[in-house]
This record gives structure tokens, sequence and C-alpha cells, in this order.
């Protein structure tokens, strides 16, 4: 068994077609397939399911496809280790970002990049589970997204900030003169917001659904330059996360939120598994992330025109190790 066979079998799993794996990997089909079925041979069982076309894996072929992950990336780390003996750090580190989180992306490879001039940088702007999923298939080896709300695996947490939430609205719209508006009168507004396959948008949800609301936006965008675009054009008025607490250390127990909150209608409880907002690194590792507590939503979202966002919806950090 070479490691050469390992990784036919990541590129095959990656790009789910033979053909395709074979011009990952520079070599012909005929070789990619020759090499794969030689891996079957000395392992003894059958990896591939093979019909007209690739049909997936076998389970045996599963569990071989993950020990190869592990060893394809230990592969490369040792020859980046190497290589970084030699020049200096070198490679390319992959960065997937939700949305909301690709603008502070800058502030992470800016100091890398200052201090080993040959690394290079691709980020790419992906949903919550699609960095869970890369992660794990080792695909990318940094993720920017929320800690809770998707299964994580095995992986290292990092906290980076901590997000308040403010409602965006029109200079000259109902809402530019208030200093906060209720959740129920954000409802009412024409929206735009991030599609519902984006945490982000799951959480606003979440907290609609906590008053007894739902929306329907105008608009539903899966980047924040369209859903900005929109604000701009045609006048709609956005939910949007604030960045705060840039440098936040992990803390059990502690409750920051402020809330306007009404005394006669007392915030409720979130609903269980309730995404906790909040953005973190994750790296791939041998430690489980730990989970943020609960806790009520505000009643009054802050009102905020273009250009004079504030707010007090402090939602505390995720926390991790």
């Amino acid at each position: 068994m070479m490691v050469r066979q390992l990784e036919y079998l990541v590129a095959l799993s990656r790009e789910g077609h033979f053909a395709r794996a074979a011009e990952a990997c520079h070599v012909s089909q005929p070789a990619l397939s020759a090499g794969i079925r030689k891996l079957e041979s000395d392992l003894g069982v059958q990896i591939v399911r093979r019909g007209q076309r690739f049909e997936g894996f076998t389970d045996e072929g599963l569990e071989v496809l993950q020990w190869a992950q592990r060893v394809v990336t230990d592969q490369e780390a040792l020859q980046q280790t190497l290589s970084s003996m030699r020049t200096g750090l070198t490679g390319t580190l992959r960065i997937g970002a939700i949305p909301t989180a690709l603008g502070i992306a800058a502030q992470l490879t800016t100091p890398l990049r200052d201090e080993h001039e040959l690394v290079r940088f691709t980020i790419e702007s992906l949903t919550s589970r699609e960095i869970v999923a890369k992660l794990n298939d080792f695909d990318i080896d940094v993720g920017l997204t929320y800690v809770d709300g998707e299964p994580l695996g095995r992986v290292r947490v990092i906290p980076l900030y901590r997000e308040r939430y403010v409602f965006v609205t029109p200079v000259d719209g109902p809402f530019a003169e208030q200093a906060s508006v209720t959740w129920a009168e954000a409802a009412q507004a024409p929206l735009c917001l991030l599609v519902p396959s984006m945490q982000n948008r799951r959480i606003i949800d979440g907290y609609f659904a906590d008053h007894g609301l739902s929306v329907t936006p105008v608009v539903e965008t899966d980047t924040v330059s369209a859903m900005y675009a929109h604000l701009a054009v045609m006048k709609l008025s956005s939910i949007r996360a604030l960045l705060v607490d840039r440098e936040l250390r992990p803390t059990a127990g502690r409750d920051g939120a402020e809330a306007a909150a009404s005394p006669a209608c007392p915030p409720r409880r979130p609903g269980p598994g309730r995404p906790e907002p909040g953005v973190t690194a994750h790296q791939r590792a041998g430690r489980d992330g730990a989970r943020p507590r609960s806790r009520p939503p505000a009643e009054h979202l802050d009102a905020a025109a273009p250009g004079r966002a504030r707010g007090r919806r402090d939602v505390d950090g995720l926390r991790g190790g």
C-alpha cells in the first residue's frame, strides 16, 4: 500500500467522479482505477461501489477513507514542516467562513502573512454545515463559524468575538428616529435577510419564534454584499450582527447579555438546541469544543440607520478550548 493510492481515494471522495479525480491527481483514469484496485487487493476488502460510474463507497471503504484522509493530511503536514525548517513556513492555508465572518478573515491572515511571507491563503464563503463537513473531510484547515448549532466533531475551538444584533433601516424610514424596535415591529418591516441555510438566519428566526413570530423577507441572499445592496436600492431593512469583544477569553457560566426588556413581558428561554450568536475559529484537532449555555432573547432590538449603528443586545461569546 502506497500513500499515492490513498491520495487517489481521497481525490475520488472529493470529486465524486473517476475522471475528475484522475485529473486532480495528474494521472490517467486507468492509472487511478488500477491504484485503487491495488489498494483493495492489499487490504482484502472492496472499497468502491462500481457500476457504469462511481456509486460511492462500501462500509469498509468509508472506514478506509477516514484513515486515508488522516494519512494524506499528516504527510502534507510533514512535508510542510520539513519545508519550513529549510525555507520558513510555506503552503496554502485553506479557510472557510460564514458570510458574516468574511470581514474578520483579513485580521487573521495579515499577521500570519507578516511573519511568514511565503504562506498563501484561500478563503471560501460557506454555510456552517459546509464548514463542518469540509473540516471533517480535511478539505479546509480553518473554519470561521458559530460554535453551536451544528455537531462540530473533533476540533480545536478558538473564540474570536461576540456579536450583538441591531435593526438596520433606511435613514428616511419609519424606524429611523427610534432608539429601539420590538421584534414584532421588526417582523412587520420589509426585510432582506440571509437565506435559511445560513446559521445567522436560523439564529434570527429562532428569536422571532421565541416571540411567537415568523418572517417572510422580501429578499433572501447568501452574500452580505447583496444584502447591503438591496438595503440601499430597495429601501429594505435588515437585522445585522455587529462585532464586539474581539479578544474573548473562555469563561464558564457567564451571562453578559443586556436587553431593554419590558417588565410586563419577560423574555422566554430559547428552545432546545438554540444556536448561540458568536463566532469562533475551528481547527482540526484532537479535542471537542465546549458548548455555551443558552440565555433569554432580548425583547427589543436597537434601531440603527446606516452609519448610526448602536445597540445593547450583546450576546455572550462562545467558549471552547
